[in-house]
């Protein structure tokens, strides 16, 4: 039977395959019975699940970060499809394929770290050539950044997903930069770079994907700008002159109000031109990411349409071409 990814998982369905564990918690129900609540994720996304009647030596059984063979049923709660397991045991390294959480290979994240290096050094600007330099010559900073999932649970959650993610952007800003000539398309593109670098500390992730402690105490908008001063202190020190006082401002800008709306945690809402790009596109990339996503990885291959998903709230048209490809 071919695995069944976590995208794909609807209403009633039996499941026998293994995940990754996360986030797992032993909870007493309202009447004192104990279970078990965990995430469990693979390549397409996670899936909340729990244990009814579960034990100590249930919860002990497994780590964080362990592959899990699970065996049980999914239903719907509250608009969210949830898997309630039967069984659940770690599973042997040999019965785990890595391709089915893995996305990205070390070869695919070394090309994404050139394209971004090239054009980051394609810039006009001195000021912030320099700055990007600084990023690009700092070991440990391109190490977390090039494995940091952009996410835990939404678009481009896995290794490698947030340099993903970034590179789309950046191709994006240097086709749409041009169109609009009062847009400063080098300040546009280095806050595509930016944007979301507090991501590598406000996430861990050598396997499992979770929030660290300074992630959920002050978050990545935060990290980031302490990141950034750090490296504009660098450029004066290596240079010898400071980036503009308007130039830094307007960067720091474009990270705290990339969320665009207050309600999804943005201090500010976009003010510049190059602010409000940087959330369009931004929020751009990771919807057609995701809803791509979907459509890739979505069961119904003798179909034009996916199959209902709960979290968009519809189903997606294919077209006939794609149900043929996939049968």
């Amino acid at each position: 039977m071919s695995r069944r990814f976590v995208s794909q998982l609807a209403h009633q369905e039996s499941v026998d395959q293994i995940f990754l564990a996360s986030e797992k918690q032993l909870r007493p129900n309202r009447n004192g019975n104990l279970y078990l609540q965990l995430d469990l994720s693979d390549r397409s996304g996670s899936i909340g699940a729990r244990m009814w009647n579960a034990s100590e030596a249930d919860y002990r059984s497994f780590e964080n970060g362990d592959y899990v063979r699970v065996e049980g049923s999914t239903q719907l709660f509250q608009g969210t499809i949830q898997l309630i397991a039967s069984a659940i045991r770690k599973a042997p390294e040999a019965e785990v394929n890595p391709d089915d959480f893995m996305i990205l290979g070390s070869k695919e994240i070394d090309k994404l770290v050139v394209q971004l290096s090239t054009m980051l050094r394609k810039m006009r600007d001195p000021h912030l050539v320099n700055l990007a330099e600084c990023f690009l010559v700092d070991d440990e900073f391109m190490r977390k950044f090039s494995r940091a999932p952009a996410g835990v649970k939404n678009h481009h959650a896995y290794v490698g997903g947030l340099i993903e993610h970034v590179v789309k952007l950046m191709e994006l800003v240097s086709n749409v930069a041009p169109l609009y000539p009062g847009i400063n398309a080098d300040l546009l593109l280095i806050g595509a770079f930016l944007h979301d670098m507090g991501k590598i500390d406000e996430l861990t992730y050598e396997r499992d994907f979770a929030y660290s402690d300074e992630g959920q105490l002050i978050g990545h908008l935060v990290i980031a700008i302490g990141i950034l001063e750090k490296k504009l202190r660098e450029v004066e020190r290596l240079s010898g002159e400071p980036v503009p006082g308007e130039l830094a401002l307007r960067l720091r800008h474009m990270i705290v109000s990339h969320h665009g709306q207050y309600e999804y945690g943005s201090p500010k809402l976009p003010m510049t031109l190059e602010a409000v790009a940087l959330h369009y596109l931004d929020n751009l990339d990771a919807k057609l990411h995701s809803f791509d996503q979907l459509m890739r990885d979505d069961p119904n291959v003798e179909s034009s349409w996916t199959t209902y998903n709960h979290s968009l709230g519809r189903k997606l048209f294919k077209g006939a071409g794609k149900a043929r490809a996939g049968s």
